[in-house]
């Protein structure tokens, strides 16, 4: 029987405030253990939160950047569960009112648009950290760190409306890219601010309903998240081919071994005993408050894309990518007030710097090309001071260095050759090293024309001036 897979997404980002969602103790990831709490975050006997209200304007922001309704009544709720690093015993989450629902956020795959919906948008406070030494002497111990007990999230719950995992991929792509272009969230997934848990199930091909599903934890990547839900669609279908049945449970995905393991029996909504925190006054958003915030949103992904389009002229494709990020959207124009080409611009980006990024695992941000180095160094080719092909030797160099392409030419001596005499001695010499290609040219064989432009650049070292070896060559050919 063929197969068709029903995903549905549970996203956690962490908020960029300064302090936690009850508290005044500091968000800063990486202080030394257990120094960035108070009694509050801690759950001490007496001690009372207070609802940041920064984290409900993010919160609401990211609502309506997703086409959310916000709720004109909302509710924080008590999850009750308990494990070391939760010293109240308790997690202060939303479940029957959250703040925001019926939304969407529309993904662009393999030249087709489609809408995910978004069931829900709520804030909760994260959990603290166990940290597990297996290598003491006296043996395994763990640790717990309290420091991100009480840091604002927001949980983003799709519809399970995700058809494959390359759906699923850029679904978080997207979203991911809408919360940094809205500045609340940093996206970083290895400290674990932007980060996922995966529902999946199958059913026959063409029916309706759902089947019993798996939620996968631990993938700390779209890559991770990729494949982690390709291997769970290949263990379903074994079974389900040997009329086994699924069993609902959560699982833990092993990037190393690429294989997903059985972690605990899925627990149900019921075994958390949500009720109303009697702590927390329920929420009542101003209307006008949400209409200010509306009007002060930024060029969102969607948006800024069909602008670049507009305005500079580039194919869809292109402006997919370039607004993939609002770092990468800024340093694409930053570039163009240093060389306005916005094709050419373009295809460097995406080709050049996006491969040396990726190839370093680094960020754009990261990028020690500034916009102002690669726009001088495109400027080089059109003065024909480089040619194009020398400019990639440049422009790595660039990369690798730090160093600006002006400095890199004299240095390495790759001013480009335009002397007509030299260039002609250079073309004398390599059509007399090849008398049998040349005479084939002559009897018609066009194409051996490209050998010898090659030969040419070859013999310069790729500094003669392309144009120039064509016009010469033509002429003594």
């Amino acid at each position: 029987m063929e197969y068709e897979p029903v995903i549905g997404l549970e996203v956690h980002a962490q908020l960029l405030t300064k302090s936690k969602i009850f508290c005044n103790c500091s968000t800063l990831f990486g202080g030394e253990p257990n120094t960035l709490t108070c009694p509050v975050c801690t759950g001490s006997p007496g001690s009372l939160p207070v609802l940041n209200k920064k984290v409900l304007e993010f919160t609401l922001r990211a609502a309506l950047a997703t086409h959310c309704r916000i709720a004109p009544y909302s509710q924080f709720a008590r999850k009750n569960y308990f494990y070391p690093d939760l010293p109240k015993g308790y997690q202060i989450s939303q479940y029957e009112l959250p703040l925001a629902t019926d939304g969407y956020v529309e993904i662009h795959l393999n030249g087709h648009k489609k809408r995910i919906g978004i069931l829900r948008i709520h804030m909760e406070e994260d959990a603290g950290k166990l940290l597990h030494d297996l290598s003491s002497e006296r043996g395994s111990h763990s640790y717990v760190d309290f420091n991100r007990t009480g840091v604002p999230l927001i949980e983003i719950v799709s519809a399970p409306e995700i058809g494959s995992p390359e759906e699923a991929s850029a679904y978080l792509r997207k979203l991911r890219a809408i919360l940094m272009f809205l500045d609340i969230c940093d996206g970083n997934m290895e400290e674990g601010s932007f980060r996922c848990d995966a529902n999946i199930s199958l059913r026959p091909k063409g029916h309706q309903g759902f089947g019993v599903k798996t939620e996968l934890k631990n993938m700390n990547s779209f890559r991770n998240v990729q494949r982690a839900l390709d291997f769970e669609i290949r263990r379903q279908t074994g079974l389900l081919d040997q009329g086994e049945e699924i069993i609902q449970e959560t699982r833990l995905w092993d990037a190393a071994k690429g294989i997903t393991s059985s972690m605990r029996g899925k627990e149900e909504a019921h075994d958390y005993r949500y009720f109303p925190d009697p702590d927390l006054v329920p929420m009542v958003v101003d209307p006008k408050w949400v209409e200010e915030i509306r009007a002060s949103l930024p060029e969102l992904p969607d948006v800024k894309k069909e602008r670049f389009i507009r305005q500079y002229g580039i194919p869809e494709y292109d402006a997919e990518v370039l607004t993939t990020s609002k770092a990468l959207a800024n340093y694409y124009e930053d570039s163009l007030r240093y060389y306005n080409k916005p094709k050419v611009v373009s295809n460097w980006i995406m080709s050049e710097l996006l491969r040396e990024l990726k190839r370093d695992e680094r960020e754009i941000e990261d990028c020690p090309v500034s916009a102002r180095s690669l726009g001088e160094m495109l400027k080089m080719i059109d003065d024909g001071i480089i040619s194009g092909k020398i400019a990639k030797s440049v422009f790595e160099e660039m990369y690798q260095s730090g160093k600006r392409a002006e400095e890199i030419v004299q240095e390495k001596g790759w001013v480009q050759v335009k002397d007509s005499a030299e260039i002609e001695n250079i073309i004398e010499q390599v059509l007399s090293a090849h008398p049998q290609e040349v005479q084939a040219y002559r009897k018609g064989k066009e194409k051996l024309f490209g050998f010898f432009v090659g030969q040419v650049m070859k013999a310069t070292q790729g500094k003669a001036n392309p144009q120039l070896v064509n016009d010469l060559l033509k002429k003594k050919l």
